[in-house]
Order: C-alpha cells, then sequence, then structure tokens
C-alpha cells in the first residue's frame, strides 16, 4: 500500500469512494459538499492494487487543532490496515505542521446505527476519545459525538 498527501483536488478519486459508501453517506446533500471539499482542503489518498481504495481530508482548524473533515475506506478493503495507514500519515504530517490536537465527529452511540458503532471502535482503537456529545449539533435524529486525540507525541 502506498500512501500519497497532502494532496489537493482529489474529489475525482474520492467521490467514487464515498458512493460507494452509502451507510455512511447516504445524504445526498453532504455527500456533494464532501467531495467538493476534498479539492480544497488536504487529502491523503492510499493505493492499493493499482488503485486509490482509500482517503482522509483534514482541516486545519488554528495552529493548533485540526478536524478529520471526511474520510472513506472502500468496503472491500476494510480491516486490511488501510485506514490505520492513512491515519498514521495524517498524523505525521499534523506534527510536523506543530499541530497538538486532532479531532473527528461522528455519529454518537445514542444512535443505533450498526455501522457507526463500527466507525467509533475504529476511533478508539486509534487512540481518539470521547471528549463531549452534541445531541442537536446536525439535528435530533443525528446526535454526534466529539473524539479527539493528541497528535504532538505527549500523553
Amino acid at each position: 500500500m502506498i500512501i500519497e498527501g497532502p494532496l489537493l483536488g482529489q474529489s475525482a478519486v474520492c467521490g467514487p469512494i464515498l458512493r460507494a459508501l452509502p451507510e455512511w453517506f447516504g445524504i445526498e446533500e453532504a455527500t456533494a459538499q464532501y467531495i467538493r471539499d476534498v479539492d480544497e482542503l488536504p487529502t491523503f489518498v492510499a493505493w492499493a492494487e493499482g488503485r486509490v481504495v482509500g482517503f482522509m481530508t483534514v482541516r486545519l482548524h488554528n495552529p493548533y487543532a485540526a478536524e478529520l473533515h471526511v474520510l472513506g475506506v472502500l468496503p472491500e478493503m476494510h480491516h486490511q490496515g488501510v485506514g490505520r495507514a492513512l491515519l498514521s500519515a495524517v498524523e505525521a504530517y499534523l506534527h510536523q505542521q506543530g499541530v497538538e490536537y486532532l479531532q473527528v465527529k461522528t455519529l454518537s452511540s445514542a444512535h443505533p446505527d450498526k455501522g457507526y458503532a463500527k466507525t467509533r471502535l475504529f476511533y478508539e482503537a486509534m487512540g481518539f476519545r470521547p471528549l463531549e456529545e452534541f445531541p442537536m449539533f446536525w439535528d435530533e435524529a443525528n446526535p454526534c459525538l466529539l473524539m479527539v486525540k493528541s497528535v504532538d507525541g505527549r500523553r
């Protein structure tokens, strides 16, 4: 597997990955915005078997904090280390930039979605910790969980 990034203008390769994940990206307006965002924000792409199989896009909020804005891995590549490799590359980049904290927003456990339960387990395994739940951040039907981790080497 090869990880490239940070890159801009990656909608052509990342859009099909999002479209392959309707359980996570089933709201068309949001998916279309994410696809536009990967053209403007630093994006890391994972190549395997001659094709892009996953990506992570980062939003830098300030000199100290960044966010995993959108990410996806093709379903057939889940549990193959793609997400772990992408996150490692993202963290190395952020560490070089002097960023101390990385956050991610995801669907909270107050929602019964089994796919997002797996997503939260991945983030926890990668060192993210729940910080705060926002029941109305997106809307009442989609409670948000904010998770954070240190990327500057301090624990």
